[in-house]
This record gives C-alpha cells, structure tokens and sequence, in this order.
C-alpha cells in the first residue's frame, strides 16, 4: 500500500519548498477536471457542512501539501474559505486536540 504522505519532508515535518510548488500545480490542474467541477456541484463544505455558492468554496488538502499531501482525488475536499482558512497546515486530529473543531 502507498503512503499518502510524500518522502521529501524536512527536518521540521514540512516538504520543501519545491515539492509544495509541484503538489501546487497538479492541484490547479485537478481545479480544471470534470471530477472537480462534480465535487463542488453541491455547494456543501466538507467541514461545516453549511451550502456556499461555488465562487465561495474551495480546493482543501486533509493533509496539508507543506505536511507531505497530495493534490489528488483521495486528499482534497471542498471547503468553504473560512474552514480551510481555520485548518491551516493543521490535521484535523491536531485540530481536534487543541479545542478548534470545526
């Protein structure tokens, strides 16, 4: 089985900077796919659950790109800004931990 986590993390549990560009890129790509556009039709946050208008929602990693995530199907959801804004580089069980549950 494959870790979704990447292999290019540093000293400090972050990926370099180079390896955040690259998941970057393949996430505006993945922004342009057809599965894409099906996952905001809804309009739903992933997080709060609460309806936004497409322009209000956006593409969020559950694991973060700068903590080792991936820009792919099995690591993005929808999120209203302020969700994915509040999570930062966050997991949700860190999240959870230090009383800022969605």
């Amino acid at each position: 089985m494959k870790c979704a986590i990447s292999t290019h993390m540093l000293l400090d549990g972050f990926v370099s900077p180079e390896q955040v560009r690259k998941e970057r890129l393949k996430a505006q790509e993945l922004k342009k796919s057809q599965w894409w556009k099906q996952q905001l039709g809804p309009g739903l946050c992933y997080h709060c659950g609460q309806k936004f208008l497409k322009t209000e929602l956006t593409m969020e990693h559950l694991i973060p790109i700068a903590r080792g995530g991936k820009s792919n199907k099995k690591n993005v959801v929808v999120s209203c800004r302020p969700c994915n804004f509040s999570k930062g580089h966050k997991f949700k069980v860190e999240m959870i931990l230090d009383g800022e549950e969605f």
